[in-house]
């Protein structure tokens, strides 16, 4: 009797791992999702943060910018490659959420730009930051820290880098 209880909590645990690094926002018509960043090596100058901010309203929203205490500079940018050459911008404008439609800011693509780390991001921990939107506003939350080189929020599979 005793091998089936150990191997149900056992299992418990495991598939809870992934609930513990998910938590989800709610900023008026705004929903974020999949908050996360990866761990940075000691003295890095910049890490770079994702969610996904799924717009259940009718009104477009804009996310116009990003900080934390963790950082000197934060900025909303897009990260794409045209004719072989890979490029990262500041997003001045930010980003559209379009009503009814979600954007998924993931490596490779859009995301938040943190720049003159002032302590490195630590697997496991949590970076606080500011969201600045047009309509829904100020929201603070935090970004679960995933493994350096972690591919998505679970760690274990590529997030959709689309738009």
């Amino acid at each position: 009797m005793r091998f089936p209880m150990l191997a149900a909590v056992v299992a418990a645990l495991f598939l809870s791992i992934p609930a513990a690094f998910a938590h989800s926002v709610t900023a008026g018509d705004l929903e974020l999702t999949d908050l996360w960043t990866r761990a940075t090596p000691p003295r890095a100058p910049a890490a770079g943060g994702f969610l996904t901010i799924t717009n259940h309203g009718t009104a477009a929203d804009r996310l116009v910018g990003a900080t934390t205490p963790l950082a000197a500079i934060g900025e909303v940018h897009e990260m794409k490659v045209e004719d072989g050459v890979m490029t990262m911008t500041p997003l001045a404008d930010g980003i559209e959420i379009p009503a009814g439609g979600a954007v998924t800011l993931a490596p490779g693509s859009y995301h938040l730009m943190f720049m003159e780390l002032k302590e490195p991001f630590v697997e496991g921990g949590k970076v606080p930051v500011t969201l600045v939107f047009e309509r829904a506003g100020t929201v603070e939350t935090f970004l679960h820290v995933r493994p350096i080189g972690a591919p998505g929020p679970d760690g274990d599979h590529e997030m959709d880098h689309g738009k």
